[in-house]
């Protein structure tokens, strides 16, 4: 169970509810390709992967997603974001995704479908 005051898991000091929890529930949109890429991190350490299909662009999204239950992640560290702001309808992040035992470096980009902000595809950097 969640309380009001779990941290959020994307790194940002808020509570998980006032967060990433409003994204993931539906009752908010992340406002800028940085906010989805840490709401899709924290999903991934929730393994909620309704919310990871649904914020994925339609014409890359897979059929199913199937999370690894044993996957640990242990932090998220945001390098770089390019536009992905309310005055674009593109925008990238570049990021190093921690879990137990190694690292996951991208660079992601994102698109606006229907005015919200969806997962395109990535690069994997070294």
């Amino acid at each position: 169970m969640t309380s009001s005051r779990t941290p959020c898991p994307c790194g940002l000091p808020e509570a998980y509810e006032e967060c990433c929890g409003r994204f993931h529930a539906g009752t908010a949109s992340a406002p800028t390709a940085e906010r989805l890429m840490r709401s899709r991190y924290a999903a991934f350490v929730r393994r909620d992967g309704a919310y990871l299909l649904r914020t994925w662009h339609p014409r890359t999204r897979p059929a199913r997603l199937d999370l690894d239950p044993a996957m640990r992640w242990t932090g998220l560290e945001i390098l770089a974001a390019e536009d992905g702001s309310a005055f674009h309808t593109t925008g990238t992040v570049t990021f190093r995704a921690s879990y137990r035992g190694g690292s996951l470096h991208e660079r992601s980009r994102f698109e606006r479908v229907d005015g919200a902000w969806v997962y395109v595809d990535g690069d994997f950097l070294e």
